[in-house]
């Protein structure tokens, strides 16, 4: 045997008894510390029973007591023996990172112990014991059949939960525009999967068999380039016509469509509706005070009956058109349901029209989840308050939407008058 090896695999062991020794010096000092907490908590409650106890001595009144106001005042001072906690050090990234350490440091010795025993059995002149090439081989194809079962149960589990009915008209077409995607790389997918692990196991090493040096071949090349080539083209025309025809409105219909701006800010978004006119006024961030938080231009007689609402009700069956913007950073408007996106830049208005097709209890009973709702989310990671920018979106009839509209105040309030007369030197 080479002592090269013998000394690597010794200093392996070593290593390992050395990490394990300090592994159980970790834990022995965290239960320590755990159990002086335990003995500190319970000595301080003792103290504190003490005390009140001195104290309703000192102040004993004559009063009636049942058994059950005794047996209650005797729970009240009960000494629960606290939970020791040991959540810091299991959960600790050194912990795992050193457990993973040590696993591979396992393998690795193992691997060494059968490369040794193999290497004594080659010097006695015995043959092979084990045939690892052939074990090779069918874990190949083991690993196949589990890859192939996990795309299934992927597709009949996950997909139901993931992927729900559109609740917009033009989400229909981006659904299926979707799903052929999908139906091409999952063939793709598992067509080369089946190629690949197939071709390790019947070419796997055998004793006596020698490679063939196979190097190039015009015709496979040809193909597995003209094709994928055909079939990317072939969906990224298909995006950008479905994409085009969704994006590209024209003016009549855009008059038609319900106007909206919403404003990102970190970390909230801003409501506005345009009044009986469907038309917004004009804003300028130079304008932004205090109760002008999204810099309404109210010179601008359009701005005059805009509101200023908490959430987002929409009428079901009409066409919604939104305006898009930011104050501050890079946000996005993000409709899942609605396969509604797009960016939120600041100093650039966007836009994105829609038309939703289900009310909210519609698509509640469409699901089976009367706690469904629409939810508006920022798609672009804004900062540390990233999760919390969230607005409730509620599609209605259209009568209850004219309802709910009469009732939001406007933007150009009593306050907003006395700032612009003070500006004004009036």
């Amino acid at each position: 045997m080479n002592l090269k090896k013998f000394f690597s695999i010794r200093f392996l062991t070593v290593f390992v008894w050395v990490c394990m020794l300090m592994m159980c010096e970790m834990s022995l000092s965290a239960q320590s510390i755990d159990s002086t907490m335990v003995s500190t908590t319970t000595a301080t409650d003792s103290a504190i029973y003490k005390e009140d106890a001195l104290l309703n001595k000192s102040s004993i009144k004559p009063l009636i007591s049942t058994a059950v106001d005794t047996n209650a005042r005797f729970a009240d001072y009960v000494i629960k023996k606290p939970e020791t906690d040991n959540s810091s050090t299991y959960k600790s990234a050194l912990y795992y990172c050193m457990l993973f350490f040590l696993l591979c440091v396992f393998i690795t010795i193992v691997g060494k112990v059968l490369q040794v025993y193999e290497l004594s059995r080659e010097m006695q002149g015995k043959k092979e014991s084990f045939n690892w090439r052939r074990f090779q081989g069918v874990l190949f194809v083991f690993v196949l059949i589990i890859g192939l079962y996990g795309v299934y149960w992927s597709y009949t589990v996950h997909g139901p939960m993931s992927i729900h009915e559109s609740g917009s008209v033009h989400g229909e077409r981006i659904d299926f525009m979707f799903k052929i995607t999908l139906t091409i790389t999952t063939i793709v997918f598992i067509l080369t999967h089946i190629a690949l692990f197939s071709f390790a196991f019947k070419y796997r090493g055998i004793e006596g068999k020698k490679a063939h040096f196979y190097p190039h071949n015009n015709a496979l090349e040809k193909i597995w380039t003209v094709i994928p080539a055909i079939v990317l083209t072939t969906l990224v025309i298909f995006g950008f016509f479905t994409w085009r025809s969704i994006t590209s409105i024209s003016e009549e219909d855009q008059k038609k469509a319900l106007s909206i701006e919403v404003v990102g800010e970190q970390f909230k978004w801003n409501i506005r509706y345009a009044g009986a006119d469907n038309q917004l006024g004009a804003r300028n961030y130079k304008l932004i005070s205090a109760s002008n938080g999204l810099g309404i231009n109210f010179k601008d007689p359009k701005s005059w009956d805009d509101k200023l609402a908490g959430e987002i009700v929409l009428p079901v069956n009409r066409p919604i058109r939104v305006m898009i913007g930011s104050k501050d950073f890079l946000h996005s408007f993000y409709i899942p349901t609605l396969r509604v996106q797009m960016n939120a830049v600041p100093g650039m208005p966007t836009y994105f029209q829609f038309t939703p097709r289900y009310t909210t209890a519609e698509m509640r009973e469409r699901r089976d989840d009367p706690t469904f709702d629409y939810i508006l989310l920022c798609a672009k990671i804004c900062g540390s308050g990233h999760y919390n920018m969230q607005a409730k979106v509620r599609v209605v009839a259209d009568g209850e939407y004219q309802e709910w509209l009469a009732k939001q105040p406007l933007y150009y309030n009593d306050d907003v008058k006395k700032e612009m007369q003070v500006a004004a030197g009036l």
